[in-house]
């Protein structure tokens, strides 16, 4: 059984995902240097302004206007202001890494009882993959791209990245990776990957490509707790009652059905030592700061279903989705956001649309996204 968290690794601070290096180090740095004032107020009271420094900081961790704290907020200003499109060092990291198009046997996706086990092969492989090192890095990043023309092709990618530091040999840890995804279907090799696409100008939440291209990105910031396996096809398809609705009232603009679509996962699967810190950690701090009843049965229920997992051989996977729509205009990408918003809302998935962040966003969408680090997309 697979264990999913769109939570960080911790729950303190900032109630958010995804804690970028810096934030975590700026988490800690903050920790200790409270505990350190609070232990030395038992011996003599330190001046007024060092708790003043120490909260103004917890304030800018914590503090969210939005779905981004105070200091995501100024990192997306100064990011917006220093960029013009994603820069090159966003997906540089060093380490080995490889792409394949896949093919799954035809109608796996159809059939409930071949889906599930497809599901679970890929699960295995996320913990097999997970569990090949003892520190934490290894990224698995899954794409879906739909292309419409007088048909829609529809293409699928599955990308792996082993960074230096994750283990000796990055590249045979990569091949033995790869022997487990196999399984899936048929891989083939991904060859000359074009680059991300160069943003040329920025408009109000849309970017315009260098090749004439609009997009549009989000993020999906919140998962339904049960689907029954058609929530994929309603996003990216769209729904069979909202195309019937549309041809009833003649509407003859756009759907998001009838423009490009990108929809990836970045999928980071933690060795089975730090899946067991993780869940201690969170349970604890989510315990003990959770004052909403409520709230904390929700808590506890998820922490009963991440231990049961872990007892079965799972691991936890911290997961970045994300959904990217062309067009040929900025009306054409507007509409298909908003056609996207609805769909997603019918599929209780909830997504935030980056502001400030279109720029880069585009690429979590791309197969050169399996090498970026956490706080890429803030």
């Amino acid at each position: 059984m697979q264990s999913y968290s769109l939570t960080p690794q911790f729950r303190l601070p900032a109630l958010q995902r995804g804690l970028s290096p810096a934030e975590a180090l700026a988490t800690k740095v903050n920790a200790g240097l409270g505990s350190a004032l609070l232990m030395s107020a038992l011996i003599t009271p330190p001046p007024i302004e060092a708790f003043g420094a120490v909260g103004a900081a917890a304030a800018l961790l914590n503090l969210a206007p939005g779905p981004r704290s105070v200091g995501r907020w100024a990192a997306v200003g100064y990011r917006r202001l220093r960029e013009r499109t994603a820069p090159d060092s966003m997906t540089s990291q060093a380490g080995a890494r490889a792409t394949w198009v896949l093919y799954p046997p035809h109608s796996t996706m159809h059939d409930p009882h071949t889906r599930a086990a497809w599901h679970a092969k890929f699960a295995a492989a996320l913990t097999y993959a997970g569990t090949r090192s003892r520190t934490a890095g290894v990224q698995v990043h899954v794409t879906h791209h739909a292309t419409v023309d007088d048909y829609t092709d529809h293409a699928q990618t599955i990308s792996v990245f082993v960074p230096h530091r994750v283990h000796s040999s990055p590249d045979r840890m990569l091949d033995s990776i790869a022997e487990e995804f196999s399984g899936l279907g048929h891989l083939a090799p991904a060859e000359d990957l074009t680059p991300p696409p160069t943003v040329a100008e920025r408009g109000p939440g849309w970017v315009r490509m260098e090749d004439g291209r609009y997009a549009i990105t989000a993020r999906v910031t919140r998962w339904p707790d049960v689907t029954s396996g058609a929530m994929m096809n309603d996003l990216l398809l769209g729904t069979a009652r909202q195309r019937q609705a549309r041809t009833a009232r003649g509407v003859t603009r756009r759907a998001l059905w009838d423009t490009d679509r990108s929809f990836a996962v970045l999928y980071r699967p933690l060795p089975a030592s730090v899946s067991r810190r993780s869940h201690k950690l969170t349970t604890a701090i989510g315990g003990a700061f959770t004052v909403d009843k409520t709230r904390a049965a929700e808590n506890e229920l998820t922490a009963a279903t991440a231990q049961d997992a872990l007892l079965e051989g799972g691991t936890l996977v911290d997961v970045d989705a994300y959904l990217t729509v062309w067009a040929d205009s900025p009306e054409d990408v507007t509409d298909a956001r908003w056609e996207a918003t609805s769909i997603g809302d019918s599929a209780r998935i909830s997504l935030d649309w980056l502001p400030g962040q279109q720029h880069r966003a585009h690429v979590m969408t791309t197969p050169h996204a399996v090498s970026t680090r956490k706080g890429a997309v803030l």
